[in-house]
């Protein structure tokens, strides 16, 4: 892991929204996982996976850091 704070991918619960606080810690987190189940509802296998698809290039490039980026590849490939 980078010891950059700013180029390090973060893998500890990092969800919030500015202006909310939540209960527990991990409620955000599950806010989105809810959110991420409804936005599949109702698709095919096929419209499911280009969501996915499209849903990590969007954030991929909001994120935009290619060190990151490559360290979040690199940890997802090793949980394949």
């Amino acid at each position: 892991m980078s010891t950059d704070i700013h180029t390090a991918l973060k893998t500890y619960p990092n969800f919030h929204e500015p202006g909310r606080r939540f209960f527990r810690d991990f409620s955000p987190g599950d806010e989105f996982y809810e959110n991420l189940i409804d936005a599949h509802k109702g698709l095919s296998d096929e419209q499911s996976e280009a969501l996915n698809a499209r849903l990590i290039l969007l954030l991929a490039n909001h994120i935009g850091d290619l060190k990151v980026l490559r360290e979040a590849l690199g940890q997802a490939r090793a949980g394949a």
